[in-house]
């Protein structure tokens, strides 16, 4: 009874969060703490923590450690990671399912063509955060930066060229 329980508490926090795992926090919380008394509040601050610590998605992670933690096996804590996981992943086959067949239909076209500037400006964005006193850009991650994208948008560089490229020029740079 209580895999179920893990499994459905889990599958409806990975099909209502949305924002990664640090929204999921809470959500988290109000089901593992408040609802099903899995855990106690201290427990489940140190399994955050840890979470945090861990290599991997912190949402996942919690899932994981929550579904040990409730359940006693392995096998909770496998459950969880599935369930958190499914939603998602559902989700994105239906969509690329859905896109593939009207990948050609002029309104999806324009609807992705209307994204790419949103998505230029969420990626500029996460790496203006990272922008700080200590990783300030000096000229010569300027000038990495300008023909990198010199490179990509008027010869179609690949990724993975200009990332080797990239990691080259910056080890004889630095």
């Amino acid at each position: 009874m209580i895999y179920w329980q893990i499994f459905k508490t889990f599958f409806k926090i990975g099909l209502f969060n949305f924002g990664g795992g640090y929204p999921m926090i809470s959500f988290v919380q109000n089901e593992v703490v408040f609802k099903h008394s899995w855990l106690g509040t201290a427990e489940f601050t140190d399994i955050v923590a840890v979470s945090q610590m861990t290599p991997g998605p912190v949402g996942i992670n919690m899932a994981t450690y929550t579904g040990y933690a409730a359940s006693g096996s392995a096998w909770g804590a496998a459950l969880a990671t599935l369930a958190v996981c499914l939603p998602s992943f559902i989700i994105m086959i239906l969509l690329t399912r859905y896109f593939l067949r009207h990948r050609n239909n002029p309104s999806v076209r324009a609807v992705f063509k209307a994204l790419r500037p949103a998505i230029i400006g969420l990626i500029a964005a996460a790496a203006l955060v990272l922008v700080n006193k200590e990783t300030f850009v000096d000229w010569k991650s300027f000038v990495l930066f300008a023909l990198s994208f010199f490179l990509v948008w008027r010869f179609k560089l690949h990724p993975v060229r200009l990332i080797l490229l990239a990691g080259a020029a910056g080890w004889l740079l630095y």
